[in-house]
């Protein structure tokens, strides 16, 4: 049954504007009411144990909070505090009078405009996400030093607690399918955290705990006036923003996988990473992954709880955090080919249909910089002999490369490698880490005739869209110097000459690699 209060602030005559017909919004900790030009966010009086709205003085403070945490990603969304006077059966906002409740402003945007409600979500909203999230992470705020956020033990207490409230949801749930999920995720998570308690020390010593977004999901991203509007942060609980950026991507990429769009999550991972260089923060990243999967689970419940329903939704987040937790199939993929070949936008589909992590070194290169992926270099090195293309530049990238690629591998990753990979003293290190670590590794060779090589280098130097930076003259360069494979390396590779597609090319990739699609 609904409050007095919310059933008072569906009248026009609440509002100081005009608000024709306002309509409720509800989730299972706030009511958010629409009116006219404007949004409200009311809490709900609840003590979940996550989170306490129990009395006004602490629903005030956390309206306060809700402004400062959301200004930092859409200040002109986010209004300011205003209170609700009056009585519940007629109240007021921003009334006269002492306040009877606190209400978050905010200036309307289409309800229908969050990215959950999307048909179908493009490639180009995909990366404009990851590219706000990328920067929005590289300028907020560092978890202080001496606080306790980060350390292994404030990692792992959420994810016991969460284990906790979802087992108290059980007497709810469909008893021994529940159970067994539960017992199975709970030993796995356990372990893990013991397993990455020195990766969690130093992911906090390097400053990747920082105070983050915190519930990042497709309901809490809009797309408004072509680009995302990211809102709704987490503010009822420090500790549970106070996070690794990774973490943070993580609960993304796991929502779009719950949408089985399992592409889009790896083309945001990776796009992500190609603007942070952040590749250490992977060996988490399946840890984190479950760990959102179970906090959506245990949302569901509530939610099916407060509204009589089935358990289905949360059923299908553990069935979900299952899957992640035993995700893990490390190869190793050369994309080995000249400028324009098309290695890239292969390499592209191939981490998206097949799931993985792209290395590439044009990208690492300018990073190694101090550049993004599509600065150009000549603006910032002109007065530098060589630029950044100097033989020692390119041994810096290489050894950065090969790092990245043994900590992907190290997490469990498909890893693909993008580089030219025309000489064998670039190739052999890499061939050697696979044998190092006893996996699978293949070459995939890309082939296009000259004037095909030469159109695409043109197109790519006019478009601007690209991190590679080779001309014509680089390229002449690297068909005088290409290297034969070895017949050791001959037997792993992949040959794609002239007419292949990109499904022959997953097909046989696919099976070189034992890769089994998805069923």
């Amino acid at each position: 049954m609904m409050p007095p209060l919310i059933t008072g602030l569906l009248k026009p005559a609440a509002y100081p504007h005009p608000a024709n017909t306002p309509r409720l919004i509800e989730t299972h900790i706030s009511w958010v009411i629409l009116a006219g030009e404007f949004a409200y966010k009311i809490k709900k009086p609840l003590d979940l144990g996550f989170l306490d709205f129990s009395s006004l003085d602490k629903r005030r403070h956390f309206c306060e909070e809700e402004i400062r945490l959301n200004t930092r990603l859409a200040p002109d969304i986010y209004l300011g505090v205003v209170a609700i006077t009056g009585t519940p059966e007629e109240p007021l906002i921003e009334g006269t009078g002492a306040a009877i409740e606190w209400a978050v402003k905010m200036r309307a945007f289409p309800a229908d405009a969050t990215l959950d409600r999307e048909p179908e979500i493009t490639i180009e909203q995909i990366d404009a996400i990851a590219d706000r999230i990328a920067a929005f992470h590289e300028n907020i705020a560092i978890a202080p030093a001496e606080s306790a956020y980060g350390a292994p033990e404030s990692v792992s207490e959420p994810v016991a607690v969460n284990f906790a409230q979802l087992r108290k949801l059980l007497p709810l749930l469909d008893g021994e399918t529940f159970k067994t999920l539960l017992d199975r995720l709970q030993t796995w998570s356990q372990t893990e955290s013991e397993r990455l308690a020195v990766h969690f020390i130093a992911r906090k010593t390097n400053g990747y705990i920082r105070e983050c977004h915190g519930d990042l999901h497709m309901g809490n991203i809009a797309w408004v006036d072509g680009k995302p509007l990211i809102f709704d942060a987490l503010e009822f609980n420090p500790a549970l923003r106070h996070i690794d950026v990774i973490s943070e991507i993580a609960f993304l990429a796991m929502d779009l996988r719950h949408r089985d769009r399992d592409d889009l999550a790896w083309r945001l991972l990776n796009r992500y990473l190609d603007q942070t260089g952040d590749i250490d923060g992977l060996a988490a990243l399946p840890y984190y992954q479950v760990y959102r999967a179970l906090v959506r689970a245990k949302v569901a419940a509530i939610q099916a709880s407060q509204a009589g329903a089935d358990f289905a939704e949360c059923l299908r987040y553990l069935e979900l955090a299952n899957r992640l937790a035993h995700d893990r199939r490390p190869a190793l993929v050369l994309m080995h080919g000249v400028s324009g070949s098309g290695k890239t936008w292969l390499s592209q589909h191939l981490l998206e249909q097949l799931g993985g992590i792209r290395l590439r070194s044009d990208v690492t290169r300018k990073r190694l910089f101090g550049l993004k992926p599509l600065q150009d270099s000549s603006a910032d090195f002109s007065n530098t002999p060589g630029g950044i293309y100097t033989q020692a530049a390119s041994a810096r990238t290489l050894t950065t490369l090969l790092d990245a690629a043994r900590a992907s591998l190290a997490a469990g990753f498909l890893t693909l490698v993008d580089a030219t990979f025309i000489h064998r003293t670039w190739r052999a290190p890499f061939q050697a880490l696979a044998e190092e670590i006893g996996i699978a590794w293949q070459i995939v060779s890309v082939e296009a005739p000259s004037d095909v090589l030469r159109a695409r280098i043109a197109q790519r130097r006019l478009s601007g869209a690209d991190a590679s930076e080779a001309d014509q003259s680089v390229l002449d360069s690297q068909l005088a110097n290409l290297q034969p494979f070895s017949p050791e390396e001959s037997v792993h590779v992949l040959h794609l000459g002239s007419g292949w597609t990109v499904a022959d090319a997953i097909a046989q990739l696919r099976a070189a690699l034992n890769i089994q699609p998805k069923p």
